[in-house]
């Protein structure tokens, strides 16, 4: 069972509080310079009695005319053709009402595979997906955080989700805090 969201970041970091001397605020120069944001797609994957993973994809945008600023239906098809053949099993993903998920050339790539069955989350429920709490993990750990352009910010939340990935008991705990629980139904 694969839980998927995606999550944008751009190059202004988000406000975090932090330490500095009594009456003197802390200041953190943002250049202003450069544009692009990034955009990442994610699956926290479960089966009960193994191990919890995280799988996910960056895409970089950086402001070009006629450039798509999120993910495509190609892209979310890769993503779960990569889970597939890295999780060897069927898979069962269950994600929000974005309108890529829902759109028709979508439905037909989730169709054209056997393994793959989808699951909508209802209308707005961000608190029943788990990859909601590794988003909030990593937008915690870049608050404050000035980088120098978008190819740095793609390098950081790589890095963050790389340690992510590293913590199966971290991902563990993000499914915990959602109240779902995996196992056979009552009788």
């Amino acid at each position: 069972m694969c839980f998927q969201d995606e999550a944008g970041h751009t190059l202004r970091p988000p406000k975090a509080r932090t330490w500095g001397r009594r009456g003197r605020t802390p200041v953190i120069a943002v250049s202003g310079k450069g544009s692009g944001r990034i955009s990442v797609a994610g699956l926290v994957c479960v089966k009960p009695g193994h191990r919890t993973h995280l799988l996910y994809r960056i895409k970089v945008h950086r402001a070009r005319k006629g450039e798509r600023r999120s993910f495509a239906e190609t892209d979310y098809a890769a993503l779960l053709d990569a889970a597939h053949q890295y999780l060897k099993a069927p898979i069962v993903v269950i994600w929000d009402n974005l309108n890529t998920h829902v759109s028709a050339a979508m439905r037909e790539l989730a169709a054209a595979r056997d393994w793959l069955h989808v699951i909508q989350l209802p209308a707005y429920a961000p608190d029943l997906n788990p990859t909601e709490g590794v988003w909030s993990h990593v937008k915690r750990s870049l608050g404050n955080l000035a980088v120098t352009g978008v190819d740095h910010l793609a390098a950081i939340v790589r890095n963050r989700l790389k340690r992510i990935q590293y913590r199966p008991d971290l991902l563990t705990s993000f499914l915990t805090h959602t109240g779902l629980t995996l196992g056979p139904e009552p009788p």
